[in-house]
């Protein structure tokens, strides 16, 4: 059998059609917690403790005698079966708890189909076999540190981070070398550097962008407080010099905690497009007072575009783009259509694929197909009016980061396939995307490590970001085509 994700998403059980598999990693979160510990009061003694079965249906297999999507399964849960003993559940659990208890079931059904794909996931003496190509991986280059990101010069050369704070630049045919004096970065839990992209007419006018944790000696409730900044500067024998910040919030935007920075970049010959997560201040990601749970728009220097959608909203930040954003860690531009498409960080359940378009609101914290790490809710709302749907989701999670579209011809099938990785899933995912909708996504690997970012070279071949957190060391790896 092939990774069943291989298959297109309308021949998978409707309540798992956008979910993905094999979280494995993330097995200690899932099934804890509070909504844990609602199924073993309400629901165990006739589903089983481990959703089996008993007096009730096993809740994991692929039989839905009621129906199998997630407002199928909220309706039994809410209004119950009482021909079949079941009661009804909506004087008992709040809608909140009835979302979060979707999300539970459809967690623990991934899990018990776990073991059945993983065998198809591992490689052949050493050769991952997969819907459309074939391919070996090559170890391009190691870090001693987290790499977060990677991008390429038209040459063939490449810039990549790491979110300790240091700047590498690799030419063909040379060993890597440290970029000196690039800015300080905070260095608190997610915080440090993060992405890199070089301008389009590098050869002419030799700006580097970076994103990056910033810490300006501002504190929130005593405590060091930061945020997500971006700057741009030139390298002159190995030195970075010329710096220009393009964006830096005001001290009263700085936050403490230490989480959901975003950040990535998309950059064109006119706009430098660049997230940044809502910082653990989910509420604040509706408040277009704040830069925080953004996707933002600026012209290369940092100056706001007239057309931005809010330049004209009274206290709004004047770069955002789109907002109602948790986490968005991947940003790409499709090759053909020119639309921007990015990748949420969800919380448990709910990794998001969004397609971005000016003003619009993603709906982030007020709907939302996942639930909180500890198991309780955070809102009964999937969906509402005037807020986006995405176009694809994943539970569980597989903590989606980098994107990126393929153009090249080393991989012709996959051309325009959109790759999406995963860190807790240590997955990289194949996306079919036709107009606006996603009708496909294969795991491609999975299991070599923490999948941080993914980049297409100039010549077409596909490189992907892996990191081992528990020895905080990063490497790029290549993949190579076998037929």
């Amino acid at each position: 059998m092939k990774h069943i994700l291989s298959r297109r998403l309308l021949d998978i059980a409707p309540l798992f059609f956008v979910t993905g598999f094999m979280a494995s990693a993330s097995a200690g979160v899932l099934g804890q917690g509070e909504i844990k510990k609602s199924y073993e009061t309400y629901c165990a003694s006739c589903h089983g403790v481990n959703l089996e079965g008993g007096l009730g249906p096993n809740l994991i297999d692929d039989t839905w005698l009621h129906g199998s999507s997630d407002k199928d399964v909220a309706n039994s849960i809410r209004l119950g079966n009482l021909d079949a003993g079941m009661p009804a559940w909506q004087k008992t659990l709040t809608e909140d708890q009835i979302r979060a208890m979707v999300v539970f079931i459809s967690e623990k059904k991934f899990l018990s189909l776990q073991e059945q794909v993983k065998e198809s996931l591992k490689p052949n003496n050493g050769v991952y076999n997969t819907e459309k190509h074939n391919f070996t991986l090559s170890l391009v280059d190691s870090f001693e540190g987290l790499v977060w990101g990677l991008s390429f010069l038209p040459d063939g050369s490449w810039f990549a981070t790491e979110r300790e704070g240091r700047l590498w630049y690799k030419e063909n045919n040379q060993p890597k070398r440290l970029i000196k004096g690039t800015p300080d970065t905070w260095q608190f839990k997610q915080g440090g550097l993060f992405d890199v992209i070089a301008d389009p007419d590098y050869a002419k006018k030799g700006w580097v962008y970076i994103s990056y944790a910033e810490n300006k000696g501002v504190k929130e409730d005593g405590k060091p407080a930061g945020m997500t900044a971006v700057a741009r500067g030139k390298i002159v024998n190995g030195e970075w010099t010329e710096q220009q910040m393009v964006f830096s919030a005001q001290d009263k935007f700085q936050i403490s905690r230490g989480v959901h920075f975003g950040s990535r970049f998309v950059i064109d010959d006119d706009y430098l497009f660049f997230s940044i997560g809502e910082r653990g201040r989910m509420e604040m990601a509706q408040d277009l007072t704040r830069p925080n749970g953004k996707i933002h728009r600026v012209h290369h220097d940092g100056s706001i575009p007239k057309d931005n959608p809010f330049v004209n909203t009274k206290d709004a930040v004047k770069s955002i783009w789109s907002y109602g954003h948790r986490n968005p860690q991947g940003l790409a531009r499709h090759p053909e259509t020119g639309e921007l498409w990015s990748t949420e960080h969800g919380p448990r359940g709910g990794d998001e694929v969004n397609l971005i378009k000016p003003s619009l609101n993603y709906g982030w914290p007020i709907i939302t197909h996942g639930i909180n790490y500890n198991g309780e809710p955070i809102s009964e709302k999937t969906a509402q009016e005037g807020m986006e749907q995405p176009k694809h989701f994943w539970v569980p999670s597989i903590a989606t980061a980098g994107i990126e579209f393929y153009k090249g011809s080393v991989f012709p099938q996959w051309k325009n396939n959109l790759f999406a990785t995963g860190l807790v899933s240590k997955e990289l995912h194949r996306v079919v995307i036709e107009g606006d909708k996603v009708i496909e996504d294969e795991i491609l690997l999975q299991d070599d490590g923490r999948v941080r970012d993914v980049a297409v070279s100039p010549d077409g071949n596909v490189y992907i970001v892996v990191n081992d957190n528990s020895k905080a060391n990063g490497k790029i790896y290549r993949l190579d085509p076998v037929k």
